[in-house]
């Protein structure tokens, strides 16, 4: 796996808008979050807009992806948000520029389409906050820094104050490259050239706002694709905001239901996912899986 290079004061970052549309102001917060980490951004030319629940035509939307791609100048793409819209413009992306120029994707939810895609070119990519917020809280500013700008590994990595301990669904340990994202987008993209190639890796999913009957669907339907019987361990983040009085209960049933039994190391609750304090995840680096103790460490450098 290709390791983009470290970021370090004065790198300049692309803000990209390859999904769903800004709220008010949210561009503005991106480019002042950006300078408050010594960074200089520099905004996609079709970031602001809007055409119903995209940020813009396909065509605008991969001509700015592609332009921070192909610039050398740039140093890393920060994507402003997720939504829906990347699986549309990956077959229009210069991924090969990307091979031959690497630099650090950053994004979660459905840029998760962006880092499977990478992957497949052989680039590590990284599941980790938006910058548009309004909540930017120091844990994901420091394990944003901890992953993208240290040659060395970043080791156990940490979880919140109060946070509780992440739950174990199947005893064990296991290593292997991180692959995974949203869950909605890795049961989407199966079938295509990007998807998640699971053989030996740690699976890591998050999702947010589905019915648990769609949780189970996409489980198995990951499960028929032979995914889940090709990785040697399973962390979960967030699977928040099930509709319905009873979802989140139901949601955490139907995971034991269809990853406890399969004889492999499983646990649920690790910060990542559709809430502030959020780890960064470089998707394609070996991690350790230790699903005794609820812990997850990445066990070689993310970045060169």
């Amino acid at each position: 796996m290709i390791r983009p290079p470290a970021l370090k004061p004065g790198s300049r970052v692309a803000l990209v808008a390859a999904a769903g549309p800004l709220p008010e102001g949210g561009v503005d917060r991106a480019i002042e979050r950006v300078q408050s980490l010594g960074w200089e951004p520099v905004a996609g030319q079709y970031c602001r807009g809007r055409r119903g629940y995209l940020s813009g035509s396909d065509a605008e939307r991969a001509a700015d992806l592609n332009d921070a791609i192909r610039d050398p100048a740039i140093d890393a793409v920060w994507f402003l948000r997720g939504g829906y819209g990347t699986m549309r413009i990956l077959d229009d992306i210069d991924w090969p520029a990307l091979a031959r120029t690497p630099k650090a994707l950053i994004g979660y939810s459905d840029n998760t389409a962006v880092h499977l895609a990478a992957n497949a070119v052989g680039v590590a990519a990284f599941h980790g906050p938006h910058p548009h917020g309004a909540e930017f809280p120091d844990f994901a500013r420091d394990e944003l820094l901890r992953v993208l700008t240290s040659t060395r590994p970043a080791g156990e990595l940490p979880f919140p104050a109060d946070w509780p301990a992440a739950e174990t669904l199947a005893e064990g340990s296991a290593t292997g490259p991180l692959v995974g994202g949203n869950l909605s987008l890795l049961s989407a993209t199966l079938g295509t050239p990007y998807a998640v190639q699971p053989e030996g890796a740690i699976l890591f999913i998050e999702e947010v706002g589905e019915q648990p009957y769609r949780l189970d669907r996409m489980l198995s339907h990951l499960k028929l694709a032979g995914v889940l019987d090709a990785v040697e361990g399973i962390a979960i983040g967030g699977i928040t905001e099930a509709p319905g009085p009873d979802g989140d209960r139901v949601s955490r049933e139907v995971l034991h239901d269809r990853l406890g039994g399969l004889g492999i190391p499983v646990a649920v609750g690790f910060p990542f996912g559709h809430f502030d304090d959020n780890w960064t995840l470089p998707v394609g680096i070996r991690a350790r899986l230790d699903a005794d103790a609820g812990s997850l460490a990445l066990v070689e450098p993310a970045v060169s």
